[in-house]
């Protein structure tokens, strides 16, 4: 029988020094990413003409792989211009997600289960992805927890840490809401299960310190500077529930849908707030004077 492997969407995969459109068969049942998880990955997103922080996400993508002990076999030099190569197949008029991937083609010499790192691929993978900036969405307290690096890959963009991101999501669309509050091992707040947050108390803005339990994103930074340029308090603390069920507002950052209000923690509900909508007219002033493309 065969298998329907075209995308519903435009795509593009740059892979062992070729351009191939839709969904190219890349990873085998004795492939090492396939069945022991030595995969890693990042996102950027080119819009309205624009590929905001395009270089950080190719910095990053090799970063990853080091931590996942690959070998990077790119430079990020090399992964941006693939990229922008890549970005003129697409018409131009709808968003696009833009994926570099590492991963183990094998297991080491003398222990299977780990990465030989000599074995180390690489393809960069573009679709068609609407921005779904400014979206209001609900989040809930998920019960399961982000681990800590002594029990995962947290320093890595890793694919492996997002099956237990999708459980979050799954356990909170069946309770009726669009995504979930993740905590750290210590009860405290993480980020949510796809993306990173804050809020807003007494005009202060708030978000969870970076404690190697969650990553902390290209966006988040750059949301952060920016409001501190713009003559905002942004503090990086430990925060509780307790304390987002009391904030003023609450809003996320990612990479995917960069800035978006909460509108709903639990039994809280909230108001889209101001400093939700000044930092998304800080972000796409400063991506869309930046000249990137």
């Amino acid at each position: 029988m065969a298998v329907d492997t075209t995308p519903r969407t435009p795509t593009w995969t740059y892979v062992d020094g070729t351009w191939h459109e839709g969904n190219p068969p890349l990873i085998g049942p004795t492939s090492h990413a396939m069945w022991l998880g030595s995969t890693v990955f990042d996102g950027a997103r080119w819009f309205d003409g624009i590929a905001p922080d395009l270089d950080l996400h190719c910095q990053r993508i090799n970063r990853s792989a080091t931590a996942m002990h690959l070998k990077p076999t790119m430079s990020a030099e090399e992964i941006e211009s693939l990229a922008r190569e890549g970005i003129t197949k697409f018409d131009g008029k709808t968003a696009i997600y833009i994926k570099p991937m590492y991963w183990a083609e094998h297991g080491a010499p003398g222990s299977v289960v780990a990465p030989d790192a000599d074995s180390t691929r690489f393809a960069l993978c573009l679709f068609e992805a609407a921005m779904n900036t400014a979206k209001p969405h609900s989040l809930t307290v998920s019960p399961y927890r982000r681990p800590t690096p002594e029990c995962a890959m947290t320093d890595a963009k890793a694919g492996s840490l997002y099956p237990n991101s999708g459980r979050m999501i799954l356990e909170a669309r069946a309770r009726g809401f669009d995504n979930a509050l993740a905590l750290d091992m210590n009860g405290n707040v993480a980020e949510t299960a796809s993306s990173n947050v804050f809020m807003v108390k007494d005009g202060v803005v708030l978000t969870p310190i970076p404690n190697r339990t969650f990553l902390a994103g290209i966006t988040r930074s750059r949301v952060i500077n920016l409001l501190r340029q713009a003559g905002f308090e942004v503090q990086e603390v430990t925060l509780s529930v307790a304390d987002f069920l009391a904030a003023d507002e609450v809003f996320t950052s990612g990479n995917y849908s960069k800035i978006a209000p909460v509108s709903r923690l639990d039994g809280r509900d909230y108001q889209e707030g101001p400093v939700a909508r000044k930092a998304l007219d800080l972000y796409m002033d400063w991506a869309r004077s930046s000249g990137d493309l």
